[in-house]
This record gives C-alpha cells, structure tokens and sequence, in this order.
C-alpha cells in the first residue's frame, strides 16, 4: 500500500458513523398526547350527555276556559317570550283540575299550567315540579241571610253552589265542606254551578250560598255582590285554623273599605282563606325557559292589587308540589351571567359551549405539564431497551468458539444497525451518543477476545 493511499475504513465503521437526527419526533409527540386527548374526548362526551340540550323555541301552557283569568294571564306571557324568540302555544282547559291531569298525562304535549292548590288528591304528581306561586285564589263564600254565618257548617241543610266538574273550585269546595260534615248526598244540596252562573242565582235567591274562586271572584265581581242587598260575604273565623290544617291554604285579611272607600264596603274586616295559583311544569322543562317564565311572571303578578303586596309574587312557596332546583336558583341568585348579559339564542349558545370547554380546559391543564414527561420517557425508552442485549452479549465475550464469537458480532452489527435506524431527536442526541460508545465498548471486547 502506498504511502498516499487512504487505508479502508472498516466496513463496521461506515455503519456507525450513521445517524438519523429530527428536530422532534412528531410520531412521539402525538402519542404523548394520546391520553390526554382521549381524557378530553371522554370529558366532552360525558357533559354533552349530562347537559340539557339547545332550549326549545316553542313550549304549550295550559290555561283555562278562553277569557279566563289563567288565560289572559297565559297570554300576557306570550307576548313577554315573544321578545326572546320563544313561542308559547296557549291551550284551554275546563281549570286547574283539568291542568293538572294534562300535565300529569306522559302522552300530552303539555309542558306548563296553572294549577290550583288543593287539587292533587288522587294524581300522580311526581315528575312536575313548581316554579313559584303566582297568587292567590281567595275562597269567597257568598251567602244570603240576615244574620252572619262565620263557619261553612252553619251552610248545612241550604243549596250551595261549588262550581263546575273539572275545575279547581269545586274540588277544593268539596274538601274543605267534607272537613265540616257536609258532603254529596246529604241534606245540603251541592250544585254543579259557578261564576256568573252561581252569582245571577244567588242574587236571584235560587240558591242559598256559592263558592266563587279564581274568574268568578274577581274583586269587580266580588264588590257588586257585597253592594246587593242581603248578600253577605263570608268571614271565616277559624282562618287560622284551616292555614294548620290544609298546607296549601294561607289566611288573607280583607281590610274594611277596600272595594269602596266612600261606602265602606265591605264595612269591616273580614278574613279569608285561599291558597295560591302555581306554575306548575314537567321535570325535564330546560332551566332557560324557566328562568324565561319566572321573569314573565314577576313582569305579570308583581304589582301590587288588594290581596297582595307589590314583589309578592312570584314567590318559592312549597306546598303539594316541589320546587324545582332551577327554580330555587333563580329566586336565590336570579339568572345566570350570560342570559343577563346577552340575547336569548346567544347566551344558550355560549352557556352549552362553556359547558362543554370546561372540561376540556380542567383535562389539558394538567395534562399539557405530563406531555414532555411522556415525550421524554418514549424516546429513552427506545434507547434503553438495547442496553439489555449489550449486556448479554458482553457477558459471553469470553470462553465461546470463534464460531460463536462470530455469530455474537453478527449480533451486534444488527443491534448497532437497528440504532442507527432510530430517528432521534437532537434534544437525546447525547444519550444517543452514550449508547453508540456502550456499543464500540461491547465491539472493542469481542475483537480482543478473538
């Protein structure tokens, strides 16, 4: 060999001299993030199956008879939801009774109605729910005589009107003349027969006594019969009494000269019972219409009139029915930031999109901190998993046949081509470099033991 001749490089030589460096192991990386992608995807998915869905833009009230109190109540509310983009479909029934079993029926297309306390003997009423009482629906007992009747059993023996079938008057009448005795069949005669019906009668002196509740005791209508000679208004001296004893009745002060202060009318005190008008909605109505619905209601029956105080109703009273959670919300903290702050259809747009980042956030927070702990662990894993064959083959670098010596540096070639395949970040370039050392430490051993 002359002197100007570059001697081989060995063959073993040119083959660790490769290496293959990245500036990241883009493969590594997105299997690092696997797991937290995963926990992210399973995030979302459990709080689109927990969260309510997009709140519907039209729901179905059930009233009463057209015209009625609950009715133009109902329509009132129509017009307030309007503004909000929600339509709410007004539909008749004969009252509260006949509410209750529409919203109590699965099969109706019922969502809310106004119902009556005192009607829900007798009905299954576990999935609805109360949004509030709305006011009071005061028990007037009008009554023709000369001398005062203070208790409904002094009514026993006359003809008393308790209102029509499927309404909420006369279930109430018939409860609250059962706690005195008085009951159908007997000596009293109770007559299928309310509001301007029961009142032309008694003033016509066709019957003896009537219950007018809800339309029919409307203070207008209340005031002219108190103006008609020999008709009187009850005044319930065990008020107080009939409060402890039915949970859904509250007593009411009537002051003396409310409907006529010139006249005195009526010329003293007299006390009520009644209990209220509720909201009552099925279960599974969307929290945003019933927030929509408290605040059409503390719109409608938040003024003041002569059986209540201004911002006495709507109010949380708990009576057959429970209160919703959204409900209790509302009245405690009123509605959520967004719905305050912006349009109806953007901010139940912006509430279900927050509820469904969140997650995600709380996940990729801790999550994005483990990723280079991950990354890092792939890319030496791969690196010390030779260092289990270097090992093996340095213990055998003594006392085998020159066969076996050959077959164990054939070995080591494949070990030393396989790193050298391995894409390697330049981040391990040093402990890819220790491992090619181990590698030439391992060689150098089995060409000395040859």
């Amino acid at each position: 060999m002359s002197a100007d001749q570059t001697p081989p490089v060995p063959k073993h030589s040119v083959r660790r001299m490769k290496a293959r460096f990245v500036a990241i192991s883009w493969r590594d990386l997105a299997v690092s993030f696997g797991p937290i992608v995963l926990l992210a995807i399973v995030g979302v998915w459990l709080a689109i199956w927990l969260i309510h869905p997009a709140p519907p833009n039209t729901i179905t009230i059930v009233t009463g008879p057209k015209d009625s109190n609950f009715w133009n109540t109902a329509e009132k509310y129509r017009k307030i939801l309007a503004r909000d983009g929600v339509t709410l479909k007004v539909l008749t029934s004969e009252g509260s009774l006949d509410n209750l079993r529409k919203l109590s029926d699965p099969d109706s297309d019922v969502d809310i109605g106004f119902v009556q306390g005192g009607v829900a003997s007798g009905i299954d009423i576990s999935d609805l729910v109360s949004l509030g009482s709305v006011s009071y629906v005061p028990v007037s007992v009008f009554y023709r005589g000369k001398t005062a009747v203070t208790r409904l059993s002094e009514l026993h023996g006359l003809k008393v009107a308790i209102g029509m079938p499927g309404s909420g008057s006369r279930v109430l009448a018939l409860s609250l003349l059962k706690a005195n005795g008085i009951e159908p069949g007997g000596k009293t005669q109770l007559l299928d027969m309310g509001g301007d019906e029961a009142a032309k009668a008694l003033v016509a002196n066709e019957i003896d006594a009537a219950f007018l509740m809800g339309d029919s005791a409307s203070p207008p209508t209340m005031g002219k019969l108190l103006r008609t000679p020999g008709i009187r208004l009850l005044d319930f001296s065990q008020a107080a009494a009939y409060a402890r004893r039915f949970s859904y009745l509250n007593e009411l002060r009537l002051p003396m000269g409310v409907f006529d202060l010139g006249k005195n009318s009526p010329e003293r005190n007299i006390r009520l019972i009644a209990p209220t008008a509720e909201l009552i909605a099925r279960d599974s109505l969307h929290p945003a219409l019933s927030d929509l619905l408290i605040e059409a209601a503390r719109e409608v029956h938040g003024k003041s009139n002569v059986l209540q105080r201004a911002g006495e109703f709507p109010a949380p009273l708990e009576h057959e029915f429970p209160i919703s959670d959204d409900a209790k919300r509302y009245y405690k903290s009123g509605k959520s930031f967004f719905y305050r702050t912006l349009p109806f259809w953007l901010a139940s747009l912006v509430d279900r999109t927050v509820v469904i980042l969140l997650p995600i956030i709380l996940l990729l927070i801790p999550g994005l901190r483990l990723v280079p702990m991950l990354y890092g662990w792939r890319i030496k894993s791969r690196i010390y998993r030779w260092y289990g064959a270097l090992i093996a083959l340095e213990r055998g670098v003594t006392g085998h046949s020159p066969e076996e010596q050959a077959r164990m540096r054939a070995q080591l070639d494949e070990i030393e081509a396989a790193v050298n395949r391995m894409k390697m970040p330049l981040a391990f370039a040093d402990q890819f470099y220790v491992l090619r050392e181990h590698i030439g430490f391992v060689r150098s051993r089995l060409e000395g033991s040859t």
